[in-house]
């Protein structure tokens, strides 16, 4: 067709907004920001442009910028439920829980159908304790969107936090009801059969799962927890990244609302070896996650370095600001190629997902210059294991102390061994050991 004749024309404000959010939802983000800025350029305060601009903002990471950018938005139109809406989801993102839920609670004064704020509302509610508020908010949202999967799991999800796990479990079979193959809630659902006892219902859907995914990693080590066959040394690489760079936006909200202490009991353990907050050490986060625990490394550390294998996880630890350099990689290979790079090294929480560590503390040694230190944190089984370390229902490894003594003695560390409760989970402490043990001086590994 011949289109020399066709005559052009500019795209109207409506129409290039319309066409920047279609790209948006694409995640094409870059081209949408294009098209954002134009009309900007042209009308400046155009409430849809501001509003939608700022939320392009928060899936690039600029939390400062998409709050100015929306709440500008807001000014110009304020009775938009989505867009309180969205800003609290913002706000969200930031930490800022309080201010949030105030914002979930004005979409929905604004518009009381509102079954995603709803929902949204919930998540915050059970985050800062408020359990009643949160269920009344999740059935809330279910009552006025029958179909709304999300909110069976965050339910099911507050239920079995709460010891209710029947009626979790009701809750995540209507979910995969609703999303037939959504990893996440056949997770849950094999979780909370679990937790039932009904493991032989969590074997036959898990078989089910791999039937129709061979290749699913997840579906797979879930498979050896639940049967005891076929235990892997470590978590697989793509069991860690299919699970965190999906978990990677509520991490930090769900260990709030666990009580999670790991990154507070190993910077105590580097206190307590007399180390000075000076600012001079190099020191390793290994499997650094949301880089929680960077904050409270940051005073010891000169050059303060994250690894983890989820690039999602790493977008968050980034936003912290206070790493010098952060890399994507297995935790075991990174280590080996640092020969004595670090004065400390720290894995809070990371060791959970490795069965076997003596890999992985022979090349954090390596890593250590003389006299370094290293301090991590696993779960302990509580009981000796022949293995020494056990894959649990949940998916994690539990550890003897015993095990965790001998494989450090190997290495040519003499451990220290605390005992504490890292978290809770279902509404009991976690039991964990807190090690620190530290290399000789000579640097040499016997």
């Amino acid at each position: 067709m011949d289109t020399s004749d066709v005559p052009s024309r500019e795209l109207t404000i409506d129409e290039a907004i319309a066409v920047a959010i279609g790209l948006q939802k694409q995640q094409h983000l870059a081209e949408a920001e294009q098209l954002y800025t134009r009309v900007l350029e042209v009308a400046p305060q155009h409430p849809d442009a501001l509003h939608y601009t700022g939320l392009l903002a928060h899936q690039r990471g600029r939390g400062d910028d998409a709050i100015t950018l929306i709440e500008e938005s807001l000014a110009l139109v304020p009775n938009q439920a989505d867009w309180h809406s969205n800003y609290a989801i913002v706000l969200q993102s930031r930490g800022r829980f309080d201010e949030a839920i105030a914002e979930y609670q004005r979409a929905i004064s604004i518009d009381p159908q509102h079954p995603n704020a709803h929902n949204n509302l919930g998540v915050l509610l059970r985050v800062t304790g408020r359990t009643d508020e949160a269920e009344a908010a999740y059935r809330m949202a279910i009552r006025l969107a029958p179909d709304h999967a999300d909110a069976y799991t965050n339910l099911g999800i507050l239920l079995n936090a709460l010891g209710r796990s029947r009626e979790a479990s009701d809750c995540f079979c209507r979910a995969l009801t609703l999303r037939p193959k959504h990893r996440d809630t056949r997770r849950l659902l094999v979780l909370a059969h679990c937790m039932i006892g009904q493991v032989d219902e969590a074997v036959e859907l898990l078989e089910q799962w791999l039937a129709e995914e061979p290749d699913d990693a997840i579906a797979a080590h879930m498979l050896a927890a639940s049967t005891g066959r076929d235990v892997p040394a470590r978590a697989s690489d793509a069991f860690i990244v299919n699970t965190f760079d999906t978990f990677a936006s509520s991490f930090e909200a769900k260990l709030e609302s666990l009580s999670y202490r790991a990154p507070a009991l190993v910077e105590n353990a580097i206190a307590d070896a007399g180390l000075p907050p000076d600012g001079r050490l190099a020191v390793l986060d290994a499997g650094c996650g949301t880089g929680l625990c960077g904050p409270l490394l940051r005073p010891y550390a000169s050059r303060l370095v994250g690894v983890d294998l989820s690039a999602g996880m790493l977008d968050h630890a980034r936003r912290k600001e206070v790493y010098t350099e952060l890399v994507q990689s297995e935790l075991t290979e990174y280590l080996a190629a640092q020969r004595q790079a670090f004065d400390v090294v720290v894995a809070a929480d990371t060791l959970v997902y490795f069965g076997d560590l003596r890999p992985f503390l022979a090349a954090a040694v390596g890593a250590l210059r003389a006299s370094g230190l290293l301090v991590f944190t696993v779960e302990d089984s509580m009981s000796r294991i022949d293995a020494g370390f056990r894959l649990e229902l949940h998916g994690r490894y539990s550890h003897s102390d015993e095990y965790v003594c001998r494989a450090l003695e190997d290495v040519g560390l003499s451990p220290e061994v605390q005992r504490a409760d890292l978290r809770m989970e279902a509404g009991e402490p976690v039991a964990g050991l807190v090690i620190r043990a530290a290399k000789n001086s000579s640097g040499d590994q016997g």
